[in-house]
């Protein structure tokens, strides 16, 4: 093969290659501060799109189209729509709109397992020239109650979780399949993005001081692929928040006549095991 044909593939490669490749990086947040409550009580949301160990820049979402809650133990899909409001949020470089949901506590009384899934509007990447619609998950455990946290939404790509996503260890492993229409997505590309910034809610805004410097941009976000059964392991190192992104494995291509890569995300969170006061272990 010529010199010159290698560097016509190497470009062909470039500039038509997979729409994840632009997507990597952004990530749509659910946020609440704490998914394993002793009781149910309103729940604060915060919908926003960014770059969580970054801290931003964040990049303006159009209202979704769609916000949902399946109850405990599945009992009924309730439409969260009614409860969003824009607002404008605050990122270490930019200021843009988000969203905020106030939950009302009678939707939240129930034990066990809340499943909250948003579909956003796609979202134009002008300088890829391509468009990035993320479906994203968050589970959020009332009282310790065993639930549904496993059980897939029907999504056209979502990320089933095998492990608990609300009772994780630091330093543990979580496991989960990724999904596009029901089905395992072998290989699939993975992303994981640690939230490295506070979240005030109140204020619409990240923490300007990060909690940990990364030594180079490539430890910003941990890439990884699914196994041959869809399945993808990581580790937990930190306490926090986790997203999980399955890249560009939606059937639907193109939005608008540009290329659409439908990501599916899920939110992971892990805590530190802190010894009681009458263990016997030194804090």
């Amino acid at each position: 093969m010529t010199f010159t044909r290698r560097l016509f593939q190497t470009l062909a490669g470039a500039t038509f290659g997979c729409a994840a490749c632009a997507a990597q990086a952004h990530f749509q947040m659910l946020y609440v501060e704490d998914t394993a409550p002793q009781r149910g009580d309103k729940l604060e949301f915060a919908l926003v799109f960014t770059h969580p160990f970054s801290g931003g820049p964040t990049l303006v979402m159009d209202k979704p189209r769609a916000f949902s809650q399946v109850s405990a133990h599945g009992s009924k899909t309730i439409d969260l729509r009614q409860y969003l409001r824009p607002v404008q949020w605050q990122s270490r470089d930019n200021q843009a709109t988000a969203y905020r949901a106030s939950i009302p506590r009678e939707l939240m009384r129930s034990l066990g397992d809340h499943i909250f899934v948003l579909e956003p509007e796609p979202y134009l990447e002008a300088e890829e020239g391509l468009y990035i619609q993320q479906f994203t998950k968050l589970i959020v455990n009332v009282g310790g109650v065993p639930g549904d946290w496993t059980e897939p939404q029907g999504l056209p790509v979502e990320i089933q979780p095998l492990s608990k996503p609300y009772a994780n260890w630091t330093g543990g492993v979580f496991r989960a399949v990724v999904l596009a229409d029901g089905k395992p997505v072998p290989f699939a590309e993975v992303e994981i993005e640690y939230l490295n910034h506070a979240v005030d809610i109140e204020q619409n805004s990240f923490g300007q001081a990060a909690y940990v410097t990364a030594p180079q941009a490539s430890f910003n976000a941990q890439s990884t692929y699914a196994d041959a059964q869809g399945i993808v392991t990581l580790g937990l190192p930190r306490a926090g928040w986790w997203g999980i992104a399955a890249l560009d494995i939606g059937a639907t291509k193109t939005h608008k006549g540009k290329p659409l890569s439908q990501d599916a995300v899920l939110w992971v969170q892990a805590r530190d095991m802190v010894p009681g006061k009458d263990s016997g272990i030194a804090h």
